[in-house]
């Protein structure tokens, strides 16, 4: 078994008390006692449900220690290995600081409105093909999220990368904190979680709280073209960070986009990082990923990893599940295109998959269809911002569009009569509607904030038509 943690530097870091028989190291970190490997320590967080009532599944699992508060510790055998806390979360806090407190190599922290768990997994693909890298797993950017990836660093590593994420504002200041990483990188600012904000400069004013755990002689790479630029430079300024770094389109940018050619299901990009020209293709499709992998491009060379493998290895990025991954399915008289894009939304992130979707090979006789749910979070502008993607919409040429959710309903209403393929108040009401609709040749995205509810419309797609890896192209019509 690899170590991960050893006993006494474990129980160090948190000011634990040992008890019951415990191993002399642990493998791995948990707190999910159904995928816990062999050897790991189970944390018994109490975050959504009491993580105590799955200690005993996690030790049976094969869990080396399970990491327990105090005033749990009558629940569990005497011989029971366990290290008790006084509380679960912050011991997990505090073994994320001992863990960045031993790592030698560089720390990358990615946060923004948009584009965050993508970029991350850039930097991943890029840093590995120059060393030892270690990323965030999923989108575990949160209070729990962020303490978790780090403990789970390994202090061999080269390079390791975290997302940062927030709702409210105060949210990245202690996380960052924990991180302390020597490139921060905000990939824009975009009307997210308004709701709670209000306005664009309060968005920015929260992200720009990454700037207080750089560590001295850190740099921040920021988007010169976003609207907030000049707000984030003067708050990196401000911060005393060391050096700013810009990427984007604009005139000397210092990591500027020269030109792209975009594809259905990728992307070539020529660019000048840092001073340096790079051609190199982006595996995955999508402008915002171009303009994104400007930003990998130039963290890769502030760390002083080799850029040239850093580009190439950008061929091998591929969308996630529920962002932006293709399938292939099997439908009567052929196939069609199914483009996941349900695990969020917000007005950034669906007008970039809007745009996708109109890039998306079609078959002969076949539609581009968006299959949309309410953007949440949005406060008073909700309506408004739904009923503003039909400019999206039209510039991409879709042809359908079936929208579930009350907000969706102002989209529905500002749509062309041609255009309107079902509207239903809930997810589950429309799916009938979708399933009824797809025909051979169909390229069908879906999209939607997590709440909506939109990936069982997907997975009864997968039931109904099963799905398989989707194909190079198929005809495209223009």
């Amino acid at each position: 078994m690899t170590s991960l943690w050893t006993l006494t530097d474990m129980a160090s870091a948190m000011r634990a008390d040992k008890s019951g028989a415990l191993p002399e190291a642990v493998a791995g970190i948990s707190i999910d006692s159904r995928t816990i490997g062999k050897g790991d320590a189970f944390f018994a967080l109490t975050d959504v449900r009491d993580g105590h009532d799955f200690v005993d599944a996690a030790l049976k699992a094969g869990a080396g220690l399970a990491v327990i508060a105090r005033d749990n510790r009558a629940r569990f055998p005497a011989d029971a290995p366990l290290l008790l806390v006084d509380d679960v979360l912050e011991a997990l806090c505090d073994l994320a600081r001992a863990s960045r407190a031993r790592l030698t190599g560089q720390v990358i922290a990615v946060t923004g409105s948009v584009g965050k768990t993508g970029t991350k997994e850039a930097l991943r693909l890029a840093l590995s093909a120059d060393g030892e890298t270690h990323a965030s797993a999923a989108s575990y950017n949160n209070h729990w999220g962020v303490p978790l990836s780090l403990a789970r660093c390994p202090a061999s590593v080269k390079f390791a990368v975290f997302e940062i994420g927030m709702n409210h504002a105060g949210e990245i200041t202690p996380l960052v904190a924990m991180v302390r990483p020597h490139v921060a990188i905000i990939t824009t600012i975009a009307p997210v979680h308004l709701e709670y904000f209000g306005s664009l400069e309060k968005i920015a004013e929260a992200k720009a709280e990454i700037f207080s755990g750089l560590v001295k002689g850190g740099v921040a790479v920021l988007n010169r073209d976003n609207a907030q630029f000049a707000q984030l430079e003067a708050a990196a300024k401000a911060a005393d960070v060391a050096r700013i770094v810009t990427f984007g389109e604009s005139e000397n940018t210092d990591a500027m986009l020269v030109r792209c050619a975009l594809q259905p299901d990728s992307s070539t990009v020529e660019a000048i990082v840092l001073g340096e020209p790079v051609t190199y293709k982006l595996g995955a499709p999508g402008r915002h990923l171009v303009l994104n992998s400007l930003a990998v491009l130039a963290a890769v060379s502030l760390v002083h990893a080799d850029l040239a493998h850093a580009a190439l290895a950008l061929a091998q990025l591929k969308p996630a599940v529920g962002r932006g991954a293709r399938g292939t399915l099997q439908v009567p008289g052929g196939h069609a295109l199914l483009i996941d894009e349900s695990y969020n939304a917000n007005p950034a992130s669906m007008a970039a998959a809007i745009a996708l979707l109109g890039q998306a090979p079609v078959g002969p006789q076949g539609r581009r269809i968006a299959v949309l749910g309410d953007m949440l979070e949005l406060g008073s502008p909700g309506a408004e911002l739904h009923r503003g993607l039909s400019a999206p919409i039209a510039a991409a040429e879709i042809d359908l569009v079936f929208c579930s959710g009350p907000l969706m309903h102002s989209l529905w209403q500002a749509l062309p009569s041609g255009k309107k393929g079902g509207y239903a108040e809930t997810a589950a009401a429309l799916e009938p509607m979708v399933l009824g609709a797809v025909r051979a040749g169909d390229a069908v995205m879906v999209k939607g904030s997590l709440g909506s509810k939109m990936g069982p419309i997907v997975k009864a797609l997968e039931r109904q038509y099963p799905r398989q890896a989707a194909p190079e192209a198929a005809t495209a019509k223009v």
